[in-house]
């Protein structure tokens, strides 16, 4: 089964909508105009029901077969924020809101599963139930937590729920996938560090949080070189050193430094959570100085279920010819909250080559759709297959 001919006809209709949100990016859970125009959209194609306000801003449809004997309702989800970037494509349809920008793809995301929702709605060749999802907030907002708080998952009776993300530096429409963990835990800290300030030319006097800091941005990377296990996956990275002087001849009383710590399992993730506090505490203690740590838990790591990573690596190979195996990423992805909530799995699909996501001359491929738009029907269809 290839790539749907109903994709290639809708490809311009597709392609519009998605140029469209890319020219108007809604960052976090501010996706009115494109939770708007979603709910719009599902609408017209006819949807048995179109609920909006769902993890706040979040829009779902139900789109039911031409029969349900099973009883069964998958889930196909999209995300629809878009990035605190300026862009710098020079593109026509560039975002026309500075400082904001679709730099990661989900406004192709949102396209492909809008086609799918048109043509699942046209055909309805399926026994049971399709719920399409489309969340606000992926880019660190936790939409996807907020959505299944809200009890999607048991309001719509969804069994089973899948998702996509495009790949760039993967062939054009190509996919890979992989079972078990796949995308990292994605965990921030915070350490304010407090010494005694003075001048610079009198240390003796002061308890210099810059050097007692700096101490602390080397110790932490002995958290992956001495305390991990060598074979675990763990990242520590300090992303931001700030003084609270910004004089020549002054030693700071306080340092700030934050950072990010990602993880591809409990073990590493609990880990993390107890050394670097007491990493930080015990560096500025060699010193004398004092380290208030926060350590804050962000999105979970991404697993894959076996049974539906199979299923879907199937479904791919039938779209695509075949179906790779993914690498493991420590990049972080809410859908996580949705999979620890139901079984399903997260696929990748090739973006071609292009500037990578979170990139200010990132665009998504439009060439792509059809592939993607398939292989979200296909999914469908197959686990629901129609009724004789």
């Amino acid at each position: 089964m290839p790539v749907k001919n109903r994709f290639a006809e809708l490809l311009p209709e597709i392609t519009a909508w998605r140029r469209d949100m890319h020219e108007n990016p809604e960052i976090l859970f501010e996706t009115h105009r494109t939770s708007a125009l979603v709910a719009e959209k599902l609408e017209a194609f006819g949807c048995d029901e179109v609920v909006t306000g769902i993890g706040r801003t979040g829009v779902v449809g139900v789109i039911k077969g031409k029969s349900n004997a099973s009883g069964k309702t998958v889930g196909l989800r999209a995300d629809m924020d878009a990035l605190p970037i300026h862009e710098a494509t020079g593109l026509d349809y560039a975002s026309k809101t500075p400082g904001a920008m679709h730099a990661c793809g989900h406004d192709g995301h949102t396209a492909m599963l809008l086609g799918a929702a048109k043509y699942l709605s046209e055909t309805r060749n399926f026994d049971g139930t399709v719920v399409v999802i489309f969340q606000p907030a992926e880019e660190g907002g936790g939409g996807g937590r907020e959505m299944c708080e809200d009890g999607m998952m048991e309001r719509f009776g969804i069994d089973e729920v899948y998702g996509m993300h495009n790949w760039p530096g993967r062939p054009a429409g190509s996919f890979a996938i992989r079972p078990g963990p796949f995308f990292a835990a994605t965990d921030t800290f915070e350490i304010k560090v407090k010494g005694r300030g003075g001048h610079a030319a009198k240390p003796q006097e002061t308890i210099d949080t810059t050097v007692v800091a700096s101490h602390m941005v080397l110790a932490l990377q002995t958290l992956v070189s001495r305390n991990a296990d060598p074979v675990e996956q763990i990242v520590v990275s300090v992303t931001s050193f700030e003084t609270e002087s910004k004089a020549f001849n002054v030693i700071p009383e306080h340092v700030t430094i934050r950072g990010t710590v990602r993880t591809l399992s409990d073990v590493m993730r609990d880990l993390a959570a107890k050394r670097l506090p007491e990493i930080c505490e015990g560096t500025a203690a060699t010193f004398g100085a004092t380290a208030d740590v926060n350590y804050m838990k962000g999105y979970p790591v991404t697993v894959n279920h076996d049974a539906q990573t199979e299923f879907a690596a199937e479904v791919a190979a039938k779209v695509a010819g075949d179906c790779d195996d993914a690498p493991l990423v420590m990049g972080g992805e809410d859908f996580s909250y949705m999979l620890e909530e139901r079984p399903g799995a997260y696929i990748l699909v090739g973006n071609g080559d292009t500037a990578p996501v979170h990139h200010p001359e990132y665009n998504f491929n439009d060439d792509i759709i059809p592939a993607g738009c398939s292989w979200w029907a296909e999914i469908a269809e197959t686990r629901l297959p129609a009724k004789v």
